[in-house]
């Protein structure tokens, strides 16, 4: 359960209580029923699920990874170090769609980031019951946050200590979480001291086990007989590793002689990180047996009655359910349900499971039980079979669940996994030993989630980034690559997991080559390969990335037309299940769609640019008294392009300052501007007033007629006097900076903006601009933050300003160029700017320049 071979690089005995410790305690403290920590791992951008507490991992196996860019809450919280609160489903699907989709049922969550020092090494998460009310969620917000404090400074002194960084590589952790009520049936105690090897039982264990107290039970070996002969390596074996510091994160399922239940849990303590060695271990033994009375009572029911803990354990089955589940009773108890059970193990049955889990409301539901069915049958397989009628009754720590026969229905589609032995599913004879290796994976994957995440990506790197975020880690693939279709040949879009320089020779080959990237497109057929020697006998002399592994290849085709093929790579041979071909096979249809899609907005983003870059000025007009700087910096999201300009026309004898914004983006919103621009520039040429300027052009959209307004502010400057005349249609306040170093936003009076109302004034506001003050215009991308007052933006804005010094020319000053980067600077940085940014800068000298 807990893929302990692959955390080479956990710390033993010291980070693994450590989280479990922190889970556990959240989980009791803020009201939760199940909480984990999520970790940084080794792999740039992903966090793995470290602890799981109080769910089944298996079930959440879609959850264990997930990207840092991923609009998911866990990913904001690390990303962004805020708390994420989300009282209720309402408010989770409002902010988190894909995550809603994905877990579409009524609960709450908190996710607060573990932050120690200068390093985020996690996310403390906790899952529960849905809030009336947002405020009702604060206190547990609060201790969460503690919480999350004291493991952040725990993880940075270990790593102060000398430990190795703290990540997280394998699978998660499952720990049972802390009883809301006093478990039931009988428990006993013991400490085993692994230096002088004695077991000290209390009085109730020797009650459990029958034995006389102080016989049978002083050395492990006397202990684990008493408990469970027939398991008792697993005893002797759990109790060493807890020793060492590294408990077993389940509850340990052993059988008596007479074959009933017992628990085992064990844990240190003592803190593993200052012994010096072995620590004495603590355990208890828990028969969950209800009682022959009872039991007796409950096999006379004609329902069938079975109850899960909230790891997805049998702890109760009467002899109706374990008939009905095709199950003896005594292989039930102790077994996780889908193991023992493992034609459940379908998608749809585990959603139920989940929202049993996760809503604690009862959930109903049928399931099919195969007539033929048997140890060696594939997981999945019905042959046919009578329909049960499940309901799940949550409760804080245990799920009651009845089943009974229902009535005859309709077969379902056969669910099959390719047979061990015989043809594969592609038509070519499995390879000796591959049947071993072959696993049946049941898609954990819901197309909604994928389709909801691919309409917020607009490029072509944006859909290739939500197929590697969300489609890999579905599928549990590690290699990816998308091709995309240009004049008959494929071209390499985005590669992720392949060995460097692997996929070179396959970039631009033509729709002739024999390869099953280009195969899959031509033929509108996907391929799956189940083993690398699947794929190089299907395809000899194809250079192969692994010596063993599966490959699945997708077409990639959207109305009709070709767009290319997406390549997936598994690190091992495994097989694909008939719903998983169809579910891979619909979502290339989705990827091809959002590629298309994509490929438009290239073409016309680059028009956009091309256009915009041709119409913004290439250099400014110049004057011996007045220096001027202009910025220009395009949107990284969306259309990437958009209507920022500025200009500095000759204006009679002075100089006009243009700056304006054109709502929207793309190639009509830069069409738009550069007329405007040009219109600008006509009546400042003429040498008019700036509120006729203002009302000119607006006049002039409102011909046009575009569907869109604009923002300008218009500034006629005298540079031998310093006195201005501005006018504002709409557009954000300049601001000045006096030669001393004050700053003041100039709240000057302004109209509405352009193209929206014919007879719209636009004031005219008198100023003077001293020697060697600095005036700044700008547009509302340099100043706007998504939910931050754009107030608050200006001021930093204005402060900025400064602090970024005086001119050149003056002692201590900055050229006037290396303000307008000073105050770009933090915006050149932003990976994700919503809108394009202009900034205009002006200056005047006290004497003409005579170098310029």
């Amino acid at each position: 359960m807990t893929g302990r071979a692959e955390h080479e690089t956990r710390i033993p005995g010291r980070l693994d209580p450590l989280l479990t410790g922190i889970t556990t305690e959240a989980i009791s403290a803020a009201g939760g029923f199940a909480g984990g920590v999520y970790l940084r791992s080794r792999t740039p951008g992903l966090l793995r699920l470290a602890v799981l507490s109080g769910l089944p991992g298996p079930l959440f196996r879609p959850w264990w990874r997930l990207h840092v860019d991923r609009r998911f809450p866990v990913a904001d919280a690390f990303r962004l170090g805020v708390q994420v609160v989300l009282p209720d489903a309402t408010e989770t699907m409002r902010r988190y769609p894909q995550f809603a989709a994905s877990l579409p049922f009524q609960f709450g969550s908190l996710y607060v980031p573990v932050v120690g020092g200068s390093t985020t090494y996690g996310v403390l998460t906790l899952l529960r019951p849905p809030a009336s009310d947002a405020t009702e969620v604060l206190p547990d917000r609060d201790r969460m946050a503690q919480l999350a404090e004291d493991l952040g400074q725990a993880l940075w002194k270990l790593e102060e200590d000398g430990e190795p960084d703290i990540a997280w590589d394998g699978e998660p952790l499952c720990v049972r979480p802390p009883a809301t009520h006093p478990p039931t049936g009988r428990i006993g105690r013991f400490t085993w001291d692994p230096v002088s090897d004695v077991v000290t039982a209390d009085s109730r264990l020797h009650a459990l086990l029958g034995v006389a107290p102080g016989k049978c039970t002083d050395t492990p070996q006397a202990l684990a007989d008493a408990v469970a002969a027939s398991d008792s390596h697993q005893i002797l074996t759990a109790l060493r590793e807890t020793a060492a510091g590294r408990p077993p994160p389940l509850p340990l399922p052993v059988h008596a002689s007479d074959g009933g239940l017992r628990l085992l849990e064990l844990w240190n303590p003592e803190d593993t990180a200052v012994s010096p060695g072995p620590c004495a271990v603590r355990g208890l033994v828990l028969d969950p047996d209800i009682g022959s009375a009872a039991d007796g009572a409950a096999d006379l029911l004609p329902e069938g009655v079975f109850c899960l803990d909230r790891l997805g354990l049998i702890v109760y089955a009467n002899e109706q359910a374990a008939r009905l589940l095709g199950r003896p009773r005594k292989r039930l108890l102790g077994r996780p349900l889908g193991e023992e059970v493992p034609w459940l193990e379908r998608s749809a049955y585990e959603d139920h499971l989940r929202e049993a889990l996760l809503s604690l409301e009862p959930v109903h539901f049928h399931v099919v039980r195969p007539l033929r069915y048997s140890e060696d049958s594939p997981p999945g397989f019905h042959g046919g079979g009578d329909w049960l009628a499940v309901s799940v009754y949550p409760g804080p720590d245990i799920l009651t669940c009845t089943v009974v026969p229902a009535n005859r229905m309709a077969d379902p589609v056969p669910e099959r996994t390719p047979p061990a032995e015989g043809p594969s599913a592609t038509g070519l004879p499995l390879p000796d030993g591959a049947a071993a290796k072959v696993t049946s994976m049941a898609p954990l994957y819901r197309p909604i989630v994928l389709a909801i995440a691919l309409t917020e990506a607009v490029t072509a790197r944006q859909v290739s980034a939500v197929v590697m975020q969300e489609l890999l880690p579905a599928f549990g693939g590690g290699r990816l690559a998308i091709y995309l279709l240009q004049d008959r040949h494929l071209y390499l879009a985005w590669e992720t997991g392949f060995p460097q320089g692997f996929l070179a020779p396959f970039e631009g080959v033509g729709l002739d080559a024999r390869l099953p990237g280009v195969e899959t497109l031509t033929s509108g057929r996907p391929l799956f390969f189940e083993s690398m020697q699947q794929l190089a006998t299907a395809y000899p002399g194809v250079p192969l990335d692994a010596t063993e592994g599966s490959r699945a290849f997708l077409p990639l085709i959207a109305s009709g037309r070709p767009v290319g093929s997406c390549i997936l790579g598994f690190d091992r041979p495994r097989g694909f299940s008939t719903e998983e071909r169809t579910v891979l096979t619909a979502l290339a249809g989705l990827i091809a769609h959002a590629m298309e899609k994509a490929q438009r907005y290239d073409t016309e983003a680059a028009l956009a640019r091309g256009l915009q870059q041709a119409l913004l000025p290439r250099r400014l007009s110049a004057h011996p008294r007045v220096e001027t700087v202009g910025r220009y910096l395009p949107g990284t999201q969306g259309m990437e392009v958009g209507g920022d300009w500025y200009d500095v026309v000759e204006s009679g004898d002075g100089l006009a300052l243009v700056i304006g914004d054109v709502q929207g983006h793309g190639v009509q919103a830069a069409a738009t501007m550069g007329q405007l621009r040009s219109a600008v520039r006509a009546f400042a040429l003429g040498d008019r007033p700036p509120d006729e300027v203002m009302s000119g052009t607006n006049h002039l959209l409102i011909d046009l007629d575009p569907g869109l307004f604009a923002s300008c502010c218009y500034l006629r400057l005298d540079p031998l006097t310093g006195r201005a005349r501005v006018a504002r249609a709409g557009h954000p306040p300049p601001i000045l900076r006096f030669p001393d170093g004050r700053t003041h936003v100039l709240e000057i009076p302004g109209g509405v903006v352009l193209g929206v109302d014919p007879d719209a004034r636009y004031p005219v506001t008198e100023l003077q601009l001293e020697p060697g003050a600095i005036l700044a215009l700008y547009t509302d991308g340099l100043v706007e933050t998504p939910g931050v007052d754009i107030d608050e933006g200006i001021t930093a804005l204005r402060v900025a300003l400064a602090r970024a010094g005086s001119p050149a020319g003056r002692p201590g000053g900055r050229s006037l160029a290396g303000v307008a980067d000073r105050l770009t600077a933090k915006a050149r940085h932003v990976a994700n700017r919503p809108d394009d940014i202009a900034l205009l800068l002006a200056t005047r000298r006290a004497k003409p320049d005579r170098n310029r």
